[in-house]
């Protein structure tokens, strides 16, 4: 069984580094982590780029807004199931 968390992302650096890391800890060994980003003009892939190198970052060529943001990420994933998480939420364990 293959999950995906993917986490749309727009200018939301400031999330990432403060809540990408406890999503990392607490699903890193039962699922991928994925960022789609909503082409960001913000430092967010940079800072994906250097601290988080081996997280799956799918770049759109625009803005696309919640709903078709994540449906035009979820066409480039293959999984059984997704979680898709706002990228202002703290993941705790279990």
């Amino acid at each position: 069984m293959k999950i995906a968390v993917v986490i749309l992302n727009w200018n939301g650096r400031k999330f990432l580094e403060e809540f990408l890391p406890g999503v990392i800890a607490h699903s890193k060994d039962i699922a991928e982590i994925i960022i789609a980003d909503n082409n960001s003009s913000d430092a967010s892939l940079d800072y994906l780029e250097k601290n988080h190198p081996r997280i799956r970052t799918i770049k759109l060529e625009d803005n696309f807004g919640f709903a078709r943001g994540y449906n035009l990420a979820l066409k480039q994933i293959e999984a059984d199931y997704y979680v898709l998480l706002n990228s202002d939420i703290e993941v705790t364990p279990n």
